[in-house]
């Protein structure tokens, strides 16, 4: 096999490993949105009033291992305005934004 096609197909595969590796790293974000909302229905925090603690930042203190995406997923959720954020740290649902989202999922 010639080299300049040799370097194409590395090329190629270089390409599909980072899109995949891209593609299971959303799916790993999405389903941890899924919890902290579960969760938080669970808790039935729809009010600043019963808006609950939920962890922000990674607990490990030398920052080695595999990645937290919770505080990943937290901040996505906050940033449609899924969920809300009192002025003493909690969290609580909108329960308007997730219905709206909830019906944009089930439509696709």
């Amino acid at each position: 096999m010639p080299i300049y096609l040799q370097i194409i197909l590395l090329f190629v595969a270089f390409i599909v490993f980072v899109v995949l590796a891209m593609y299971v790293g959303g799916l790993g974000v999405r389903r941890m949105c899924f919890k902290i909302i579960a969760e938080m229905e669970d808790a039935r925090a729809f009010s600043a009033a019963k808006a609950i603690v939920l962890q922000e930042e990674r607990k490990n203190i030398f920052r080695a291992g595999t990645g937290n995406i919770r505080p990943k997923a937290l901040h996505i959720l906050l940033a449609d305005k899924i969920v809300a954020k009192t002025g003493s740290g909690k969290y609580y649902l909108d329960k308007d934004k997730l219905a709206q989202a909830k019906s944009s999922i089930e439509k696709k």
